[in-house]
């Protein structure tokens, strides 16, 4: 695994990333506690939950973690209270949570099943959440905000995941874009759109999808979280200070 290396460009930022606890919201939790942020770690999972935050440990930041079920308006609309009351404010909230129908049980699960899990918990809870936040963040005079998307949204993917991942990233896409016009110029609002990353399902995909990856992918391999993590940093920063309603495609040139 590829560390993000440390520096100092967000120091004094005041983070929470949505969906920390694995995968690239990990990593991202990572990256910016490396980059000097303070991080609050959000998961369902007390035990993974408690993972991340001794890995940030030590490094002379802030970090906390706050447990919320994004499945629960309430416990999600808590989410948000209680990270804004934390350290007084933040400066950048990540949405990166989402359900995974790829791993566990989830491939288990019917379409119907599956579509109602993913739309409640990657769409209606990012909506929600980051209306919330970046209301706050607007009276507050700014702040950041950076969703997740995915590449071939925009383009398409044959099968019941490219149609279920298709229609519930490209709502957060355009909600980004539309979220950026409503609170513009204070608070900037972005995502990242990842291709083929290395994430629990990558790490087993059958012979076939790890070729498919390698064709489809001009950099000729897997991307890895940090990749994203390092793309996610760099949104919530000063360097990206004129950015705002993009999407940024973290996929190594596989959607032209």
């Amino acid at each position: 695994m590829s560390e993000v290396q440390s520096d100092s460009s967000l120091r004094g930022l005041r983070c929470a990333v949505i969906g920390a606890t694995s995968g690239i919201g990990r990593a991202t939790a990572l990256a910016l506690a490396h980059a000097g942020a303070d991080v609050i770690v959000h998961g369902r999972n007390l035990e993974a939950a408690v993972r991340v935050v001794r890995e940030i440990e030590g490094r002379g930041t802030r970090v906390a973690s706050i447990l919320a079920d994004l499945r629960s308006r309430e416990q999600g609309d808590r989410l948000v209270a209680n990270a804004w009351k934390l350290w007084d404010g933040l400066d950048a909230w990540l949405h990166f949570a989402g359900a995974d129908v790829l791993t566990g049980e989830g491939p288990d699960l019917s379409f119907e099943a599956k579509l109602d899990l993913l739309w409640e918990v990657d769409v209606v809870a990012a909506i929600r959440l980051c209306r919330d936040v970046g209301r706050r963040m607007a009276d507050a005079g700014g702040g950041a905000i950076v969703t997740m998307g995915w590449d071939q949204a925009e383009t398409g993917m044959e099968g019941d995941s490219g149609e279920l991942f298709g229609a519930v990233k490209g709502a957060v896409m355009a909600f980004t874009r539309s979220l950026a016009l409503s609170l513009a110029p204070g608070v900037r609002v972005n995502g990242v759109a990842p291709g083929w990353i290395q994430t629990a399902w990558g790490e087993t995909a059958p012979p076939e999808w790890q070729d498919r990856v390698l064709r489809e992918t001009p950099m000729r391999r897997w991307g890895l979280p940090e990749d994203v993590a390092r793309a996610a940093a760099f949104l919530v920063g000063p360097s990206s200070g004129f950015l705002t309603g993009q999407i940024l495609r973290v996929d190594g040139g596989a959607v032209r």
